[in-house]
């Protein structure tokens, strides 16, 4: 099968055509409609396949989550600190951006769950208020 090409180069323009070739004869290319998929199944290697472990523990009332998968870059409060809802508890980073984590209620800290540097997941836990 033939196609005709215009390519460019170096600012001059050719008309190319262009054979193509398969060691069985057959077309490189499908035509045009006729390419259905069916899903791809993994091989059965018999290895147990690798899960995402759930996080630690499911967030409760007056859980403070992550709002998005990262890093802790720094807890800003300790345990029995008071906090407004407006409060900057937590700065994650994730793909070179930082994002502040408020407290989103009042009240004390009575947990911090993460330490910096640590790899946290969206929905997880990071301390409680009560």
């Amino acid at each position: 099968m033939q196609r005709k090409f215009k390519i460019t180069v170096e600012n001059r323009e050719y008309d190319v055509t262009v054979v193509e070739v398969t060691d069985d004869g057959g077309s490189l290319y499908p035509d045009r409609g006729t390419m259905h998929t069916a899903p791809v199944q993994p091989a059965d290697t018999g290895a147990a396949t690798p899960t995402t472990p759930p996080p630690s523990s499911a967030a409760g009332p007056g859980d403070v989550v992550s709002p998005l998968a990262g890093v802790v870059q720094s807890v800003e409060v300790s345990i029995g600190h008071t906090v407004g809802e407006d409060t900057h508890v937590i700065t994650l980073e994730a793909m070179k951006t930082k994002t502040v984590v408020n407290a989103g209620r009042d009240g004390k800290v009575t947990a911090i769950l993460v330490k910096p540097e640590q790899a946290v997941e969206a929905g997880q836990p990071l301390m409680t208020i009560g």
